[in-house]
């Protein structure tokens, strides 16, 4: 079996949080007590090198080893994470929405900074103020608190929830919604603002769309 190095995966330890923001679009609304449970995610969002590595191809636009893939659709991921589970024996897949924000936020080390790892942008992010309108050599800006790159800006990240309204109640291990038309996109991209990099904005696309601007995060429990 060939080799696969799908790159470093850092330790969340889970905890709760505050998930959403009062000072945001009404879908961030209402603010609600989240918590997860321990999992892995992705120190860097998946290169084109790893995918060409398990796929054979590489649909993306910018084209590099260490630019992150894009030009990948919610369906394409799923081949994807087939694919690496089989080669590698391991389960993984994409975090979910909590889990994406609770890390992107620093977990438990949160320093409550309204970007991943600063409340300065150009700190740890490639967005329309200084992109050049290209995606960016992963890992190139400053880790958040968790030592996690790019969760701001570069390109938007797939999650696996479909996407839907946020509940008051208190949860555990959120899934999102049971049902949809669209799934859940976060962290902004070279092609947008700072108020759409922020680390509780949420968007979404159809699962069979492919962006240019649009990457994503490997995840998993163990």
């Amino acid at each position: 079996m060939k080799h696969i190095n799908i790159g470093e995966m850092v330790y969340v330890e889970g905890g709760s949080f505050e998930m959403g923001s009062n000072d945001g679009d009404s879908n961030e609304k209402p603010v609600h007590r989240v918590t997860v449970d321990d999992f892995y995610i992705g120190k860097y969002v998946v290169t084109q090198k790893e995918l060409e590595a398990v796929m054979g191809n590489n649909p993306s636009n910018f084209q590099g080893d260490n630019l992150p893939v894009e030009q990948v659709s919610w369906d394409d991921v799923q081949e994807f994470l087939q694919k690496l589970s089989t080669k590698t024996g391991k389960n993984y897949r994409l975090p979910t929405e909590a889990e994406w924000e609770y890390a992107a936020r620093g977990g438990h080390k949160s320093s409550g900074n309204t970007y991943s790892g600063s409340n300065r942008i150009d700190n740890v992010a490639w967005y329309d103020g200084n992109s050049n309108s290209q995606t960016h050599t992963v890992g190139t800006k400053q880790p958040n608190e968790l030592g996690i790159y790019d969760m701001t800006g570069n390109v938007w990240e797939w999650c696996s929830d479909w996407y839907g309204s946020y509940s008051s109640n208190a949860q555990t291990n959120p899934q999102g919604s049971s049902s949809g038309s669209d799934r859940v996109l976060r962290g902004g991209s070279f092609t947008d603002d700072g108020g759409s990099c922020r680390g509780a904005y949420r968007s979404f696309n159809t699962p069979d769309d492919r962006y240019f601007d649009c990457g994503f995060r490997l995840s998993r429990t163990r």
